[in-house]
């Protein structure tokens, strides 16, 4: 389970953050499914490192976590931000895919925009107080990147890894600046879904559940887009106020069943 939030992703987003709080998907799956919730790299208990964040990256600790677990092939489910990691592993790795879930898959030119601007409000404050005020804003605030950008993505990492913070402060600033100014080019590169090319989806056959949000980071054209994509998938068209406990989780739990 890819967790929502942006790049605020911890696991506790599930049952806390917004409309996940409202259908409350962790109170069924257990009954049937043995579920996986991990703070995505960067966020919460997980660690990171300064480097170029992609995609790629994201899939790389979602099948290290699985080859940790023994586990050869497992469903897939996004939330939010999820569902680019989502996408990108099964195009990484279509078979350890039984079927993706896309809950209210990011995109549309407002994500694009608001992801671009945080990373910009990051280098203004690097530019401004240098490593040093990066590290010390981090460990006076208790916000993810996604609520305040000026301390930066690594923030989390700085807070609780003392280790992490040294390395941090001893690069070189100018390094940090062109790894994080790389990031939006490559992570937010359309205003549609990213983490996946149409041409290389379409070859797949992977069962897939898409159910859309309608706001500014989460389009309805983005849920298009990526029904568009997929061969075999399914979009769940209903309103938003009708996503509720009520509704959300049986059509979750009947499509994961028929896709065992």
């Amino acid at each position: 389970m890819f967790a929502p939030g942006g790049f605020d992703a911890s696991l506790d987003k599930w049952e806390g953050l917004g409309v996940y709080a409202k259908i409350r998907l962790l109170d069924h799956l257990p009954r049937d499914f043995s579920c996986i919730v991990f703070d995505r790299r960067e966020t919460g208990q997980s660690g990171g490192r300064v480097e170029r964040l992609s995609w790629e990256a994201y899939v790389r600790q979602g099948v290290g976590l699985l080859d940790h677990l023994g586990i050869d092939r497992a469903h897939l489910i996004g939330g939010c931000m999820g569902c680019c990691p989502v996408a990108a592993m099964a195009r990484r790795h279509p078979d350890r895919v039984m079927s993706m879930v896309q809950y209210w898959p990011v995109g549309g030119a407002g994500f694009r925009l608001n992801g671009h601007r945080r990373f910009a409000v990051h280098l203004a404050h690097v530019d401004q107080h240098g490593l040093q005020g990066v590290v010390d804003l981090a460990l006076s605030t208790t916000d993810g990147f996604g609520k305040d950008p000026r301390p930066g993505p690594w923030a989390p990492v700085l807070r609780r890894d003392p280790e992490f913070r040294e390395r941090f402060l001893a690069q070189k600033v100018e390094h940090y600046k062109l790894t994080v100014a790389s990031i939006p080019r490559t992570l937010l590169d359309r205003d549609s879904v990213p983490g996946f090319e149409p041409e290389d989806m379409m070859q797949l056959s992977i069962p897939t559940l898409i159910i859309p949000g309608r706001d500014t980071a989460h389009a309805m054209s983005a849920a298009w887009f990526l029904e568009e994509c997929s061969p075999a998938a399914t979009l769940w068209d209903i309103p938003v106020p009708e996503q509720t406990a009520e509704t959300v989780p049986p059509r979750v739990m009947e499509f994961l069943h028929a896709a065992r």
